[in-house]
Order: C-alpha cells, then sequence, then structure tokens
C-alpha cells in the first residue's frame, strides 16, 4: 500500500508563484472606456461578483468605466438585509451591495434597465442602491453602441 510521505499542508503555505505577473500591467490612456454588462442573477455563481470586481480593477486601471444591469443583473443593484435593509444575514450577503458601492465610491457609474426592476422582478427605483441611475429600456443597447463606438473594453457578464 503506498504511503504518504509529504508532511501536511499548514497555515501559511505557499502553493502556487502568486509574485510572477506574465503580462505588462496595461493602463487606460486617456479617454479610454470599458462597460461590464450584467445578464446574471445575484447568488446564483460566482460570475456576478467576479465581473464586478473587474470592473473595480478596470476603474482603477484609469478606464472611464461603466456596469450595466439589465434583465436579471438589475437584482445585483438592489438593496437588500435582513432583518433591515444594510444588516447582513450571513457572511456574504452584502457581498454585491458592498461592491457596486465601493465601485462607485471610486468614480464608476450603475445604470439598472427600469422595465427589468419593475416588470420582471416587481422592484421600484427606490429598492435600488443609492447612486444607482435607473434607465429605460431603450438605452440598453444604446449604452452599449455608445461604449462600441468609443472603441470601449466590453465585459459581457451572461449566465443562463
Amino acid at each position: 500500500m503506498p504511503a504518504v510521505s509529504h508532511a501536511a499542508h499548514a497555515k501559511g503555505d505557499f502553493f502556487v508563484d502568486y509574485e510572477e505577473k506574465v503580462f505588462e500591467d496595461v493602463k487606460a490612456k486617456p479617454g479610454e472606456k470599458a462597460l461590464v454588462t450584467f445578464h446574471t442573477v445575484a447568488f446564483e455563481g460566482s460570475i456576478g461578483f467576479v465581473n464586478l470586481l473587474q470592473a473595480t480593477r478596470l476603474q482603477r486601471k484609469g478606464y472611464e468605466t461603466s456596469v450595466l444591469l439589465y434583465g436579471p443583473g438589475v437584482t445585483l443593484g438592489v438593496q437588500r438585509g435582513f432583518p433591515t435593509l444594510g444588516d447582513e444575514a450571513f457572511p456574504g450577503h452584502q457581498n454585491f451591495n458592498n461592491q457596486i458601492t465601493k465601485f462607485m465610491n471610486e468614480g464608476g457609474k450603475v445604470y439598472a434597465c427600469r422595465f427589468a426592476l419593475q416588470a420582471l422582478y416587481g422592484h421600484g427605483e427606490p429598492s435600488l442602491i443609492p447612486g444607482i441611475r435607473a434607465i429605460s429600456p431603450l438605452d440598453v443597447l444604446d449604452l452599449k453602441l455608445l461604449h462600441l463606438r468609443d472603441n470601449a473594453v466590453v465585459i459581457d457578464t451572461w449566465t443562463v
């Protein structure tokens, strides 16, 4: 029978070389923009949170960064909490709210589709995290087209 001859891993051990960076650290040139779109439901996977982190990183790299919440993506932008708004019912419960707020505090813009907000998910504009701008469903496509016209970095977040 084979024997394990390695010592057990201990707290503080490294598994990977986290210091090596393979590619140059790209920074935005003046006027460059980025758009991160979200058509994903809050808490149904990591992609929504991961791309909120990407949006924050783009903002910090100097891109004029916008986030678009549409379809189920508007669920990332509603205020939540239990037993009252802002309370964290379980660890990580406020991840989306906290990251969106941090992103906006650092100069990022967040837009939410009014159609999805009301017709699909039964929320009104007062349900949104303060600072999120509600937009017409007709603006959803135009926001993306404006960014494409400006040769912006566009990251589309979709889950099915």
